[in-house]
């Protein structure tokens, strides 16, 4: 077996091993119903919602994944806005009810950070992020949803990349590392600078900051933004002259790591735009000087932000000598899968990956099954809006690695008005209640995944 068949084959069984189960789906819903318990029980956040977003809603999560919340205030038809006092006030009530509820564990509330964030381990061991009116952060899990229903090799490489950067510890913003959203977009950005591209500068399907485009009446906002990803999205995917990229899962993941070996040197001169799809000299973007940052990755739905903000002088240098030690190790005459493996993923993960049966592979020469452009179309993700709500159900996020490419189309994400289902019963579906329903759906049918999926 050669060096790239190895590593094909070792990244298949990781996958296998990362991949979310049923029973992981179904804690996580149980988690949310839970939540929404405690917010409903707190007199002022009566009427807000309990939504969904993070790596959960872009299907970007792993078995051993965190799971976003955001409380959504109401504010009638339109977005709400409060200021950071008042966020910190209402998760300090928040933190109060969790804390007679009792069951929560390793109960942290951040209340420097730019976005407040009340953090706790709840049942399932799952680690949950709870923060206040955070549409911005649900918008962006949905279009990172969408981008990885142009081509599933993006979903396979996030979830790899996040083991990998995990097992190097450098996934952590807390510690001056990256972040999981961060390591999101380096893996966009590569798919835009590999020859020939597997993904478009993102202004291509969103053109302005997104961020700025969340005013007003929600239903509105949101549904402009979606239809604009969908028509765009729709266009590169029937451009029939577009170049494919048919390079196997291994051969992206060796790509990936070669590309950012250079990292801090290259930091200190340039930034990564996702937005444009290339490297940007820091001294010609008026957006971002001054340069205060280690590292820029530019957030593409909320320029000039830098999703890679937090991380520090010293941890960018341990960052690159990941990148130089695991290309090193994957370009090796004498690479083997023991060594890979504990390269690639933690200990406890590696327990996983043994158990894998060696003769298993679904992978081919040409990566995992990868969505190639221009096979098929997206519909408009919120088609809903021109209907009553009563007429549609969740869509789950598909997983695009078990799905046929031309019998699927891409639907909206899971979003949490349309998980409000109180009964949380997997046999039991309910309807909308009335027409006055439009933007916070009180029932709904709730998706669960099918075993063996």
């Amino acid at each position: 077996m050669n060096g790239y068949s190895l590593l094909e084959h070792t990244l298949q069984n990781i996958l296998h091993s990362i991949n979310p189960s049923e029973e992981d789906w179904s804690m996580r819903f149980q988690l949310i119903h839970e939540l929404r318990a405690v917010v409903e029980s707190i007199e002022i956040l009566r009427g807000a919602t309990v939504e969904p977003f993070g790596s959960f809603v872009s299907n970007l999560f792993t078995r051993w994944g965190d799971l976003d919340i955001s409380i959504e205030l109401p504010n009638g038809l339109h977005i709400s806005a409060a200021g950071k006092k008042c966020k910190l006030n209402l998760l300090g009530d928040v933190l109060k009810a969790l804390r007679a509820k009792g069951g929560c564990r390793k109960l942290q509330f951040i209340t420097n950070a730019r976005v407040p964030i009340l953090k706790f381990q709840g049942n399932y061991n799952i680690s949950c992020d709870i923060s206040i009116n955070n549409l911005s952060g649900q918008m962006k899990s949905k279009i990172l949803y969408w981008i990885n229903m142009i081509d599933g090799r993006f979903r396979d490489m996030v979830l790899l990349v996040k083991e990998w950067a995990k097992a190097h510890n450098i996934n952590d913003s807390k510690t001056g590392t990256l972040n999981s959203y961060s390591l999101s977009l380096l893996v966009v950005f590569h798919f835009q600078t590999c020859v020939p591209a597997i993904l478009p500068p993102l202004k291509e399907i969103y053109p302005g900051s997104m961020v700025d485009d969340l005013t007003g009446v929600r239903a509105s906002a949101e549904k402009f933004i979606e239809e604009t990803c969908a028509m765009n999205i729709n266009r590169l995917m029937s451009n029939k002259s577009r170049a494919i990229n048919r390079s196997s899962l291994s051969e992206l993941f060796i790509s990936f790591i070669a590309k950012f070996c250079n990292i801090s040197s290259r930091a200190s001169a340039q930034g990564i735009s996702p937005f444009t799809g290339q490297w940007e000299d820091i001294v010609s973007n008026m957006r971002w000087l001054p340069k205060t940052y280690t590292i820029f990755v530019e957030d593409p739905f909320e320029q000039p932000l830098n999703s890679a903000r937090g991380v520090s002088t010293k941890q960018l240098t341990r960052i690159e000598e990941a990148f130089r030690s695991t290309h090193f190790m994957l370009c090796s005459s004498n690479l083997n899968e023991n060594e890979v493996i504990s390269t690639l993923v933690k200990p406890h993960v590696s327990k996983f990956v043994a158990r894998i049966s060696g003769n298993q592979n679904n992978y081919s020469r040409n990566g995992l099954r990868p969505q190639l452009q221009g096979q098929r179309a997206i519909k408009p993700p919120l088609q809903a809006h021109h209907q009553h709500q009563a007429q549609r159900a969740i869509h789950p996020p598909l997983r695009a690695q078990h799905q046929p490419q031309a019998q699927r189309p891409i639907n909206p994400p899971l979003q949490a008005h349309q998980l409000q289902d109180k009964r949380m019963n997997r046999n039991q579906n309910s309807t909308v209640q009335g027409p006055t329903q439009a933007i916070r759906v009180q029932t709904q049918t709730v998706w669960r995944p099918k075993s063996g999926v």
